[in-house]
């Protein structure tokens, strides 16, 4: 990256959990910031957000907010996204989003730089942040699909609360106190806050990440079905996904189990293309209890597999157990990553 060259950026939703990682990663990394604008809804306009040392005002985004923006990060939701980010692209800036809004639009590059950073320079000034659960999962499976080829992926999450956001959160911590001290709760949040009924996350599991389709499968499950089928680009791939909730603050985990299409590779073939690829850490000694935990993902780049082994009935199977901050590798470092990507190949349209 050429550090004489700067930028005027621009987050949509900064007071939001993801916005504020976002602005985390861009301190962390120096990212290269000319001007920087931070947008939000009516409500949260005018709080005070601090930067590199350097007070900002959020103001209200707006389709007139984008003038002399380069490069535009949204995470406000996907009915922002619709409604805004055409504007944003239509002003001259880069548009990384980070909602579900326009991952699947044909003509949106999905993309994770270590999988399939060749798609930016497909961009037509939109680009589309993936899922967070599915974001992990294909670093994971990125370099044994390069090696072996992939013909199915069958995955069950556990997901980390704070996946549904900030008022998520403080229900857990809420409910849990009002259980031990035995006192009464009263779920509003999970596993939808729009539907009728909720449960509690406290002590608990819930088999439910967003709505319900038709086919029986969640939101979430199809999102990572069909996000992993476009990302991984591999004819006739077969994907299946369950989707939990579980009470932990962050970091997802996730149970992936993979057929290759060619070869019988041994746990440490396995083992050894993951060391040796980018973005990935291998902590798998079951004889000292070594394996990935989302309590010491948290804070941390990188996405870390273990309990890699093979099969017991087919000899193309391989399980492994998949672990990452779902708020930076599954949201703000991905999206970073992929401005970073595109200043080096000089992709912004100046």
């Amino acid at each position: 990256m050429n550090q004489n060259q700067t930028f005027n950026v621009a987050i949509v939703g900064a007071t939001g959990a993801v916005g504020q990682q976002l602005l985390n990663m861009l301190e962390q990394r120096d990212f290269p910031i000319n001007e920087l604008t931070l947008l939000s809804s009516s409500r949260s306009a005018g709080k005070k957000i601090t930067f590199k040392s350097e007070e900002y005002t959020v103001q209200e985004a707006t389709t007139d907010s984008f003038e002399g923006i380069e490069i535009a990060f949204f995470s406000a939701g996907g009915s922002v996204s619709k409604k805004l980010a055409q504007a944003a692209v239509q002003s001259g800036a880069v548009v990384i989003d980070n909602t579900s809004a326009f991952r699947m639009d044909p003509n949106v590059p999905l993309v994770v730089p270590e999988v399939n950073e060749a798609e930016l320079h497909n961009h037509t000034g939109l680009i589309a942040n993936p899922n967070c659960s599915t974001i992990q999962m294909v670093v994971a499976l990125e370099p044994i699909r390069k090696q072996y080829g992939l013909s199915k992926v069958i995955v069950s999450t556990y997901q980390a609360v704070s996946g549904a956001g900030v008022e998520a959160i403080d229900e857990m911590y809420e409910e849990t106190k009002a259980i031990l001290d035995g006192a009464e709760i009263n779920p509003q949040m999970l596993p939808v806050a729009s539907d009728e009924k909720h449960y509690q996350i406290a002590f608990n599991a819930i088999p439910q990440i967003d709505k319900f389709e038709s086919t029986g499968y969640t939101f979430e499950e199809m999102k990572m079905i069909n996000e992993s089928k476009k990302i991984l680009n591999v004819d006739g791939l077969e994907v299946a996904a369950t989707c939990v909730r579980i009470p932990v603050e962050t970091g997802h985990s996730e149970s992936v189990y993979v057929e290759v299409k060619e070869g019988n590779p041994a746990v440490d073939d396995i083992k050894q293309l993951l060391q040796q690829s980018d973005g990935i850490v291998v902590q798998d000694t079951p004889e000292e209890q070594l394996y990935p935990l989302p309590i010491d993902a948290v804070g941390k780049d990188d996405v870390f597999v273990g309990r890699i082994r093979k099969d017991l009935d087919r000899d193309n199977g391989i399980h492994m157990w998949v672990v990452a901050d779902n708020l930076l590798k599954g949201a703000a470092l991905n999206s970073v990553q992929i401005a970073e990507s595109l200043i080096k190949q000089n992709l912004l349209k100046k």
